[in-house]
Parts: C-alpha cells; sequence; structure tokens
C-alpha cells in the first residue's frame, strides 16, 4: 500500500483524487487543506445579481471524501522535507510516496493602493462585497479590469473579468438603472483576453461597444486610489474597482527548494511532474504550476481538471516502478457569460471556436455547473 498526499481541495486536487481511487481502491489518500470544502469559483460571476448564494457555491466534503475512503487533514502547507516525502503542515508533518501540489496560486498585489480594489476571484466573500456595494450605489462609474504577471505571461484570469462586466451591464438593465452609470473596462495589454483567440476578442469587444461599455487598454497601470485607476495612459475615475491582479506561486513554496519559473510557479514538465535534485514522485496540478506548452494555456477550471487526472496517472506508474508517460492536451474551454447569453470558447492547438452568444450557452454553463457539483455533495 502507498501513501499519496494532496495538497489542495480544488479543481485539480480532486480531480486527481478521483483518478488515484479509480485506478488504486487500497491507495492510502490524505488531503491537506485549510477546510474541507469546495468552492465553485465559476460561479462567483452570478453572486452580486443575486442568481446564486454563498450556499450555493460552497459543498462541504466530508461525505465525498468518505465514499473515496480519504482522509482529510485541515491544516496549511508551510514546506517540503526529504526530497518530497515529508509535507509540513500547521498541525504538523505528513509522510507520503507520492505528493500532489494542487493548492493554487496567489495574487500579486504590488500596485500602490491595491488595496482599494475588490478582487473577485479571491473567493466567496469578495463576490458578495460587490453585491453589497452595488447595492449602496444610486450612481456613478465602475471600473473592471484585469493585468498578467509580466514575468509568467500565462498567469492571469481574466476570462471572468470580461463576465463581471457583461454581467454588471445586464444586471443593471434589469434594475433598471443602467442609464445611471459609466462602465469602463480596463487593462495595461494592447490586445486583453488574446489568449481567448482573436475571434473570441473580436466578439467580447463588439459586444462591449454594442452595450456602452468604455475601454482603456493598452496603458501601464501606476495604482489605484479610492475613486480612480491609476494608469500612465491617464486615469480612470471609478466609485466602484475590480481587478484581477497577475498570478504568482503559493507563500508556501518559498520556504521549499522546489524549482520555480520566472513568474513563481512550479515548473514542471508536460507531465506535471517537478524535475530537481533529490527530488522524487512529486508532482503539480492546476494553477501551481507552470507547464511547457503554448503560450494561451489557460488558468482555468478545466485545465486544472485534466493537469489533475495526469498528475494522478503518472504518479501512480511512478509507484508501481514504472516511466511517467501521460501527458494532458492543450485546451481552453469556457463559455463567457453574460447573466443572460453566452459565448462558447474552444481553443486547441488544432482548433478555435468562439460561437455567437446565445441563451443556450447561459444555460448550458448553469447545467454544467449543476453536474460538476453533484460530484461532490
Amino acid at each position: 500500500m502507498h501513501r499519496v498526499t494532496i495538497v489542495g481541495s480544488g479543481f485539480a486536487a480532486l480531480a486527481a483524487l478521483q483518478e488515484l481511487r479509480r485506478a488504486s481502491p487500497d491507495l492510502e489518500i490524505t488531503v491537506v487543506s485549510p477546510s474541507p470544502e469546495f468552492v465553485y469559483l465559476p460561479g462567483l460571476i452570478w453572486i452580486p445579481s443575486g442568481r446564486r448564494r454563498a450556499e450555493d457555491l460552497r459543498i462541504p466534503l466530508g461525505r465525498f471524501f468518505a465514499r473515496h475512503g480519504v482522509r482529510h487533514l485541515t491544516a496549511r502547507a508551510t514546506g517540503l522535507r526529504h526530497g518530497g516525502r515529508t509535507l509540513d503542515t500547521s498541525e504538523g508533518p505528513v509522510n507520503n510516496d507520492g505528493l500532489i501540489i494542487a493548492s493554487g496560486g496567489r495574487f500579486l498585489k504590488h500596485l500602490p493602493g491595491i488595496e482599494q480594489v475588490i478582487t473577485p476571484c479571491e473567493g466567496i466573500a469578495a463576490a458578495e462585497r460587490i453585491r453589497e456595494r452595488l447595492a449602496t450605489l444610486e450612481q456613478g462609474s465602475i471600473a473592471v479590469g484585469f493585468a498578467g504577471n509580466p514575468k509568467e505571461p500565462t498567469a492571469m484570469r481574466g476570462g471572468p473579468m470580461f463576465e463581471f462586466i457583461l454581467g454588471l451591464d445586464t444586471q443593471l438593465r434589469e434594475e433598471g438603472r443602467r442609464e445611471r452609470f459609466r462602465l469602463v473596462f480596463f487593462s495595461p495589454a494592447p490586445q486583453p483576453g488574446n489568449r481567448l483567440g482573436p475571434r473570441a476578442v473580436e466578439r467580447l469587444f463588439a459586444e462591449m461597444r454594442r452595450r456602452g461599455i468604455e475601454t482603456h487598454i493598452g496603458h501601464k497601470l501606476k495604482g489605484f486610489s479610492e475613486r480612480e485607476v491609476l494608469t500612465e495612459g491617464g486615469n480612470v475615475a471609478a466609485d466602484l474597482i475590480l481587478f484581477m491582479p497577475g498570478m504568482t506561486g503559493d507563500a508556501w513554496f518559498d520556504a521549499t527548494e522546489l524549482p520555480r519559473s520566472l513568474g513563481g510557479l512550479l515548473l514542471a514538465d508536460a507531465r506535471g511532474r517537478l524535475n530537481a535534485e533529490g527530488v522524487e514522485r512529486v508532482y503539480v496540478a492546476g494553477d501551481s504550476g507552470s507547464y511547457p506548452g503554448p503560450d494561451w494555456m489557460p488558468k482555468q477550471a478545466h485545465m486544472a481538471r485534466l493537469q489533475g487526472i495526469a498528475a494522478a496517472r503518472n504518479l501512480l506508474a511512478e509507484c508501481a516502478g514504472e516511466m511517467p508517460s501521460t501527458t494532458f492536451k492543450p485546451e481552453l474551454l469556457c463559455i463567457v457569460d453574460t447573466n443572460r447569453e453566452g459565448m462558447l470558447v474552444l481553443r486547441t492547438e488544432r482548433l478555435h471556436l468562439a460561437l455567437p452568444r446565445s441563451r443556450f450557452f447561459h444555460w448550458l454553463k448553469r447545467g454544467f455547473e449543476w453536474l460538476h457539483l453533484q460530484r461532490y455533495r
């Protein structure tokens, strides 16, 4: 019997767990995360409008872990020793024969005044703050934007910010007060969203123009004040600022000697394995890792699941004395939602689709949410 430790309880971690248990009923699995729960981050876009509540997106994992015969340790990872065989945590050391790191990343918070903004993907509390602030605003300006990690172009999560600004437009129209608000989309990138592909970007910006959403792009960010986005191309007045910074590695990585990318993520090969002297059977999946592949490789739930499955299969192969050989297919798949309609985007190394907005895709996104959450209830 081998002992495997998984750090995290998000998309990548739970996909790896399910794959490990499917292939090895006798494996001893320990999951280490701050709370035995799963938060469905793609649903955060629906909290400001009231289409979702916290309890809809926060799923306790006690029953799920019990069904899969998994031990959960409520703790935070703090370090790694003995070539990966000992994970240090806030509740003491956890020994293993194989390790999968899927604890996610963290947002870069270096810009002056960053405390003035709301970063939606930080979790449910952030999305609820957006809802509460909107309720207090009778009129004004709302700025929504994102930036990347200059040392790691793929370490960004910009897609949800298109959803937030389009969703806010829909919400304000439904509430009969859109004419009292100025909506501005901003980004330092000259072509924000280009990882979605040129067709998708063209459709998104055409949709923003159709809705009267202004844009302020291609200007380096200087910081934020309580009522402004500060850029080298001028400032944007805003009574509410939603901003998604670029991403870097989880803080506890600094207490390890694991290989890092220039942007601070764990440096993995095409199989999710960390190749470093003295480190064995340590894999990474999801936002924690930097992987070889195209410059449009996304940081999103679908990609995280594919990486988690590959990491699990390769770790099991190593535990069996075999060479790991499973790679994951770079694939961007998402529905950019507006609260009423959605645009389906699919991008692979050979295919690029950006289908026109449709009410059907909105309901498809909601249906996928329901099916996904049923796995964990």
